[in-house]
């Protein structure tokens, strides 16, 4: 059964990790969270951001999500911003990112992974 506060909660975990991820481009500069928790927190703050329109969730969400943040990746490998002529100083370049990277693709299968198990949780208990 759908709880009209759960869609609350999802805003409150968006507007929580969108400010993370801007605190965390800002200000960190070290070898692991910004690289690798930034990452995974993005595609959860996804997930939040979808659960609060759609907040009875859709069946393979996490799935779609990586699948999603797995094109942006390779969007990056090709340098898709430089064949359509956006500038290096561009908020587009700074939300996309510029450069490819395996480890990418790894955090961000754990960000779905995370999604998968808040979905699992959320789910209804059948009796």
């Amino acid at each position: 059964m759908y709880k009209p506060s759960r869609r609350l909660g999802f805003l409150a975990g968006a507007a929580v990790l969108l400010i993370t991820e801007v605190l965390i481009g800002l200000y960190v500069r070290d070898g692991f969270v910004r690289p690798y928790l930034g990452d995974v927190l993005v595609v959860v703050l996804l997930y939040c951001l979808v659960r609060v329109a759609l907040p009875t969730g859709v069946r393979l969400l996490p799935l779609y999500l990586f699948l999603l943040a797995a094109a942006v990746e390779i969007a990056q490998y090709l340098d898709i911003l430089s064949l359509l002529g956006v500038g290096a100083g561009s908020p587009l370049r700074v939300v996309f990112g510029t450069s490819f990277s395996w480890a990418d693709m790894l955090c961000y299968l754990a960000g779905a992974a995370v999604c998968a198990g808040v979905d699992h949780l959320l789910k209804p208990k059948r009796s």
